[in-house]
């Protein structure tokens, strides 16, 4: 992933920042950081595309789902009945919860996309739901949590949080007390009722988010530092995002200090001092912390959860992460530019990326940089889109790297409601949001995704037509101008290397970009067009650890070689470039498709190279040793 890529680096950390250390509110002179905003996902439509397929697809599966059976845990354990059977899978387990926090997100984010009402509708019933079953408990604590009791059977959860105000805490890395990870399932029902909230100002689903971030807040008061630390050894999700998020809405200082007291010194003191100890670390757990230091940093003006942040996404994308832009094998970062020795099955988990691509948005709007959204086209079109089965709405938890790997979607018959259904329901119902980002008189356009937006802050229609990554041309049409000067900046990906034919209503303009931007500032009118042209050709990057293993790339789009259909066992001898001019080999195919034939150039046959993103039902080869033909030997 190191070649042909811009390195964006970040000073050193000057401030001091978590737990007890700092929690003191930001000063009257603080100023936020942000520098550019997405512009609304409510303003932004989807035009017929690869992705409005994958949301309307995503739509059916969330509005095929029973809003009752994920809600059946909250109901039974407040002592009301429940109006349907629970799901099975991990909603039958102790972790269910879950999927109904990440469910709310994805109506809420289905809703902006599209303006589906039943969506909307949905959302707010669930928070209802949430409300009254809150109100049965009568202590501000709501959940679906359970707890396994020594006879097998599954309870409800609430003791566990008592028994932690009490100090008694037997964490595991997944589980305390015996109970599946609480802390990370209580964030995403905060997490589930702060978006309903924001969506649509639905001030019920704040005030359950307030009742219950008291709740835990009143166990988290009870513990020293040393049982706070101990308690944080098990994952908790974005918890600290959460806390900082209700601060955001309230203005109630307690929640920040909450925020900035979750936070796992063990992962942040490294980022701190500029030193990579991923290593061995469960990713996602760590992720999804480095996202609440982002916003804490937003909401406090304080450098070192900046910092964190910041050293911790180079690192990530640079030394930890595969050509697709995931990262981790069987969850956990390995060492850093090891990549060729990690060429697994169990590889990429969606959450991950799901996470990455949230952390990505954070540090492009604290300064836009083109580098950033470099690695979010990556890791977007490659692993997310690669990751959502559009025929059969299914999701993949990991993406798997070695050669002749099949992928496993869930399927509604299982049931299976792993984490990576959640973050899935989420990354396909909101493919508009990061394509356009305002800043000041600047609009940046950063992916290339056939939409329609409205910029209404200068009063711009944009219509923005392409069939890239498959084909070269993007055109941007201002269908309406009511502010006449401002900038359009275009993104020039790293892999261009400069490269690019800009033209504004047939007229040639220079395209030099500066932080990854052709900038064109003038003033404009209705019906001006915009036309880039960017140069899509093959080239090859070496995978880290190894200058001997490749990966072929056609601009943004990661190639694989198609080894067959995923029902049929594959046990073929794994393929090898042979030649040091393997470029020569790729021959494009005549199709309604993207295709290339590499002719002479593998070993032990020839093979078809397609997207990897659309081997949906086919195993393939995307990592390749290369090798003299003198030397392979089948």
């Amino acid at each position: 992933m190191r070649n042909n890529r811009r390195e964006w680096m970040v000073g050193v950390a000057t401030t001091a920042f978590c737990g007890a250390v700092q929690t003191g509110a930001a000063t009257a002179a603080f100023k936020s950081p942000l520098q550019a905003n997405p512009l609304p996902l409510t303003d932004v439509r989807l035009r017929p595309s690869h992705y409005a397929t994958a949301v309307e697809s995503n739509i059916k599966f969330l509005l095929s789902l029973s809003p009752d059976r994920l809600l059946h845990n909250y109901r039974k354990y407040a002592r009301l009945k429940p109006k349907a059977p629970i799901y099975g899978g991990w909603e039958s387990d102790t972790i269910a919860g879950h999927t109904l926090g990440h469910y709310m997100s994805a109506l809420v984010l289905a809703w902006q996309q599209t303006g589906n009402g039943e969506c909307r509708r949905r959302a707010n019933y669930i928070v209802d739901e949430i409300a009254l079953c809150q109100s049965k408990r009568k202590n501000g604590y709501v959940g679906a949590l359970g707890r396994r009791t020594k006879n097998g059977r599954i309870v409800d959860a609430q003791e566990v949080f008592e028994e932690i105000g009490r100090g008694e805490i037997e964490p595991q890395p997944f589980n305390v007390n015996g109970s599946w990870v609480p802390l990370y399932t209580v964030h995403k029902t905060l997490a589930g009722l702060l978006d309903v909230h924001g969506a649509w100002d639905n001030a019920t689903a704040l005030e359950v988010a307030i009742m219950l971030g008291r709740y835990v807040a009143q166990v988290f008061d009870a513990l020293t530092d040393e049982q706070m630390r101990k308690l944080l050894s098990c994952e908790f999700g974005g918890l600290n995002e959460s806390y900082a998020e209700l601060y955001a809405r309230t203005s109630d200082q307690r929640w920040l200090t909450i925020a900035e007291r979750i936070c796992d010194r063990k992962l942040f003191d490294p980022l701190v001092a500029r030193k990579d100890r991923l290593a061995y670390m469960h990713a996602n757990t760590q992720i999804a912390k480095v996202v609440g230091f982002a916003r804490i940093h937003e909401l406090s003006g304080k450098n070192t959860p900046r910092d964190a942040a910041r050293f911790f996404w180079e690192r990530v994308t640079q030394h930890h992460s595969y050509v697709i832009g995931g990262n981790a094998e069987r969850e956990y970062f390995f060492e850093p530019d090891t990549t060729a020795r990690h060429l697994m099955d169990s590889t990429c988990e969606h959450c991950n990326t799901y996470n990455m691509l949230k952390l990505t948005r954070h540090l492009y709007s604290w300064a836009p940089n083109g580098a950033l959204f470099d690695y979010y086209e990556r890791a977007h079109l490659n692993h997310v889109m690669a990751a959502h089965n559009p025929e059969t709405a299914g999701f993949a938890y990991y993406m798997p790297m070695r050669t002749g790997a099949a992928r496993r979607y869930s399927s509604p018959s299982e049931e299976a409601f792993w984490c990576c259904v959640g973050t899935g329901m989420e990354s396909h119902a909101k493919h508009g949001d990061s394509i356009f980002w305002e800043g000041e008189d600047t609009l940046f356009v950063n992916l290339y995704i056939p939409s329609t937006a409205q910029w209404q802050t200068k009063g711009v229609a944009l219509i923005l037509e392409t069939e890239y990554p498959f084909k070269s041309e993007i055109k941007l049409t201002l269908a309406a101008v009511e502010f006449d000067r401002f900038a359009v900046a275009l993104r020039i990906p790293g892999w261009a290397n400069g490269r690019a034919d800009i033209r504004v209503n047939g007229e040639a303009l220079p395209s030099k970009p500066v932080n990854g931007y052709a900038v064109i500032n003038r003033s404009w009118k209705k019906g001006d067009v915009v036309c880039l042209n960017l140069p899509l050709d093959l080239r090859f990057e070496t995978a880290g650890g190894s200058q001997d293993v490749v990966t072929a790339m056609y601009g943004p789009l990661v190639l694989a070689a198609d080894l067959g259909s995923a029902d049929m066992e594959w046990s073929g001898v794994e393929p090898v470039f042979v030649g040091k001019e393997g470029s020569r080999a790729f021959e494009p195919v005549v199709s309604d498709r993207l295709l290339f034939r590499a002719q002479r150039g593998t070993r032990p046959a020839d093979l078809t190279f397609v997207p990897f993103f659309s081997q949906y039902e086919r195993r393939s080869a995307v990592y390749f040793k290369c090798c003299d033909e003198a030397d392979w030997k089948p």
